[in-house]
């Protein structure tokens, strides 16, 4: 009997749960959230933005599906640290999404943040939601890389550096790529990384004049100084057939196109003769 009424009481208390209002949360992670549950974003820049977006749709207390049950989602302004900002998503926007900026000086650690879903007028007799948002501040989100580091050039020929940057973070903050310390070269390029993705994007990078160059390939957050990293190049610019050979192998193109199989042969040929005379 005292078996019988433990699993009647389960039973009663899931079917209580299942009824229950619930906040569904799409990103930047996801999962489903009843009123004061918590959940962990993930890891965000000082000074970087992110969004927090989750579906409009909830359950009513009798179970029955309320499609637009949610108006909008914000944050309470008391929950956020200091030089925090805020923005809640529009009116009747599904799936909801609202933006969060911390302060460029805000410390590393975990902060917790109230985030509220609200029935607006009580329209759905749902009232609010309330969850709280775990984020975790620290500089260490992205990490990045270059190559090649060490170039031997054609002079005008252009050649691509490849920069890797691996988005480990929530934020979708751009980035930008330059090359500094290469004459007259102050060109930049602005690029999205999206939050947890990896990406290879190309720079191209050219001297007119024969020489040793040694400049910095940085890469930058847009929103905070503190995100960047810069990787040391060494350019050998010659006006000579074999750089010019190097050259082409290592990513210029020409054309027309049919001139693609020849590109290995000659960066073969530049390779080879390097081998041979330790260059």
């Amino acid at each position: 009997m005292k078996a019988f009424l433990a699993v009647a009481i389960a039973a009663l208390l899931l079917s209580g749960i299942s009824f229950a209002k619930y906040l569904d949360i799409q990103g930047p992670v996801s999962g489903t959230l009843y009123d004061n549950g918590t959940i962990a974003l993930g890891s965000v820049g000082p000074g970087e933005s992110f969004y927090v977006s989750a579906s409009a749709t909830t359950t009513n207390a009798s179970g029955a599906t309320v499609n637009i049950g949610w108006d909008t989602l914000e944050a309470l302004n008391s929950s956020l640290p200091a030089g925090w900002t805020a923005q809640a998503s529009p009116l009747y926007e599904n799936p909801m999404k609202m933006k969060i900026t911390t302060a460029p000086d805000t410390p590393n650690g975990v902060y917790t943040i109230a985030i509220r879903a609200i029935n607006v007028q009580n329209y759905s007799k749902l009232g609010n939601l309330t969850i709280n948002a775990k984020v975790n501040v620290t500089q260490k989100v992205v990490n990045f890389s270059a190559e090649p580091t060490r170039i031997s050039v054609g002079t005008g020929q252009p050649i691509s550096i490849k920069v890797t940057i691996n988005n480990t973070g929530i934020s979708d903050d751009p980035f930008y790529i330059a090359a500094v310390g290469l004459p007259a070269w102050n060109v930049s390029d602005q690029v999205i990384a999206l939050h947890s993705t990896k990406g290879t994007y190309v720079y191209p990078v050219y001297v007119n004049e024969p020489g040793t160059y040694d400049f910095n390939m940085t890469v930058s957050s847009s929103t905070s100084p503190l995100i960047r990293s810069s990787f040391p190049i060494r350019m050998v610019a010659q006006a000579s057939l074999l750089n010019d050979y190097s050259a082409v192998g290592q990513g210029v193109v020409l054309s027309p196109v049919i001139f693609q199989p020849s590109y290995s042969l000659m960066l073969l040929i530049s390779d080879v003769y390097k081998a041979l005379t330790n260059h």
